[in-house]
């Protein structure tokens, strides 16, 4: 997958969940009143539903998503927003950080046979090559051009192989740095909107003079814990996520340090 098509899928993906939220809210008017316009007033029928044997109907998921005010229907979006976007990252890096991405078998296997041979310009053009870019080719090509251009490259090739390798491997870390983010600030919306659902449920109680029902604060509280939960909910796979990326990266990076080293070794034979 291409840069551009990732960036396209992106766009779409919290466009997409953003426009959502915004288009569900303006089609249903309970939600941009936080679904308090059926409970603003006292209700005899409701007030005499315990006698009559009549149960209320608990609050659905979705009006305790979108029950309370609109920053934190907001915060809701954001958080649904940064899910998809980590889901994403995660697919992409599944299909990235391999084996075959890093270290591609049949690529390693004809520049070894060509360093053998000493034909270091045909290694140098297979290097080149889009179909054989990976972590371990842009080393080796590295070192192969230090090797080049340099009198006493047969010495040097070494530190620009260990820089290149440092580079390569930077690169794949910082790749890895938008799940480390959304594991980060995730629980922190959560917790953003759990503050504004309990201001919300308090200015409730304030308002009416500490005589409020509980219908009348079910949207706030309702929202105070909604979001702390999206906010984990998102976190938590995000940063084991994460941490499973990292390690594989870590491991694939010293498997392939040890087979560069292994095609490389012939060009430190010269005297």
């Amino acid at each position: 997958m291409s840069f551009k098509n990732r960036l396209t899928s992106w766009l779409l993906a919290v466009g997409g969940s953003l426009a959502i939220v915004f288009v569900t809210s303006l089609i249903s008017p309970e939600i941009a009143m936080g679904f308090q316009g059926d409970v603003a007033l006292p209700d005899a029928s409701v007030l005499d539903a315990p006698e009559t044997g009549e149960a209320s109907v608990p609050p659905t998921i979705f009006k305790m998503v979108f029950g309370g005010n609109w920053l934190g229907i907001f915060i809701v979006g954001l958080i649904i927003a940064l899910s998809i976007i980590s889901v994403f990252f995660i697919i992409d890096h599944l299909t990235t950080i391999t084996r075959k991405r890093i270290m591609p078998d049949a690529a390693l296997s004809e520049l070894e046979a060509m360093i053998v041979h000493g034909e270091i310009n045909k290694a140098i053009e297979l290097c080149h090559q889009k179909e054989n870019y990976s972590l371990a080719t842009e080393v080796i090509l590295a070192g192969l051009e230090r090797y080049k251009s340099s009198e006493f490259g047969y010495a040097e090739y070494r530190s620009a192989v260990e820089e290149a390798g440092e580079d390569q491997t930077g690169k794949l870390y910082r790749r890895t740095e938008v799940l480390n983010v959304i594991g980060a600030i995730a629980p922190m919306l959560g917790l953003t909107g759990t503050v504004l659902g309990m201001i919300e449920a308090f200015t409730t109680i304030a308002s009416l003079e500490g005589m409020a029902r509980p219908q009348e604060l079910a949207g706030g509280i309702g929202q105070a814990l909604i979001t702390t939960l999206l906010g984990l909910l998102v976190a938590i796979p995000t940063m084991v996520a994460l941490s499973y990326f990292r390690n594989k990266i870590d491991s694939l990076v010293a498997e392939a340090g040890k087979r560069i080293e292994q095609i490389m070794m012939p060009l430190g034979r010269k005297k």
